[in-house]
């Protein structure tokens, strides 16, 4: 299997989707010129906002969404594959809720998968900082289990990690690597994000590619937001091959993906799952 040099690009995106287009662009060049084949951006590259009638207002549906279409262009002109963590986009859903949609994207420029985030995140981390993603967002319904060059890529966003029974479905239908692209609450990312991207790809044998949303993103609506970064790269066996800390940046990584089959051989638990009663 060829071994794969993957790239996770750190962002601070903030709520002007042009602007953060062309701070993605600018650092896939980097990137590509670094020898990336793989470019994984973190969960809503395009826009981090809190206010519905802001994102009304800048967002688009996929089919005529400017970020889309031109970080399309550039995956085909640089002949390298892409992972677009996802991007907040309008539908026609009858509530108005937008999707937080993933997109892998082929060397050719082609949508090869798309992955609508299934968990919403509706929590109360602290008297001052509560979410209620379900309000905005409307949650997807299906599981996506992607093919690359390097393996199965099983697509899911940022809040999934916490449920592992999604993880573990597609671990069994062939995952090699699992993409968790986050925008991960400051407080909660410090207490258990590297735990929670260790636990899923210790449990299934995966590699974790983990791209990150970091720091304070500056808003011209809405409330502030900070997220915790720390964009991972974890291995089978557990071990953190790469932590992007804090700093917006580029994250290189090189992967063998024979590794997988090497951990799942040592502790074969995927072939152990047993059918019990209660509680």
């Amino acid at each position: 299997m060829r071994l794969l040099r993957a790239a996770l690009l750190q962002l601070t995106s903030s709520d002007d989707p042009a602007e953060n287009l062309a701070v993605i662009g600018d650092m896939m060049d980097r990137a590509t010129a670094q020898g990336a084949q793989f470019i994984l951006t973190p969960e809503v590259s395009n826009c981090v906002s809190g206010s519905r009638a802001h994102q009304r207002a800048v967002l688009a549906p996929e089919e005529s969404d400017p970020v889309l279409a031109q970080l399309r262009d550039k995956a085909a002109r640089s002949g390298i594959w892409l992972l677009i963590g996802s991007l907040a986009l309008k539908t026609d859903d009858p509530g108005g809720r937008f999707a937080n949609r993933s997109f892998l994207i082929g060397p050719d420029g082609a949508i090869r998968a798309r992955y609508d985030k299934i968990h919403m995140f509706d929590v109360d981390v602290t008297p001052e900082e509560t979410y209620r993603e379900s309000d905005g967002f409307r949650p997807g319904t299906r599981a996506v289990l992607a093919e690359t060059p390097w393996g199965g890529l099983g697509m899911t966003i940022c809040y999934d990690i916490r449920f592992p029974h999604l993880y573990r479905r597609l671990a069994q239908a062939g995952a090699t690597f699992l993409s968790v692209p986050a925008a991960f609450s400051h407080v909660t990312g410090a207490a258990h994000w590297a735990t929670l991207l260790r636990a899923r790809a210790i449990e299934n044998g995966c590699f974790v590619l983990a791209p990150a949303q970091t720091g304070t993103h500056a808003v011209r609506a809405g409330r502030i937001r900070k997220t915790h970064g720390h964009s991972m790269v974890i291995a089978p066996w557990g071990e953190i091959l790469a932590d992007g800390g804090a700093d917006h940046g580029i994250v290189m990584v090189d992967l063998d993906p024979s590794e997988v089959a090497q951990a799942r051989g040592r502790v074969p638990s995927l072939r152990h799952d047993r059918e019990f009663d209660g509680p």
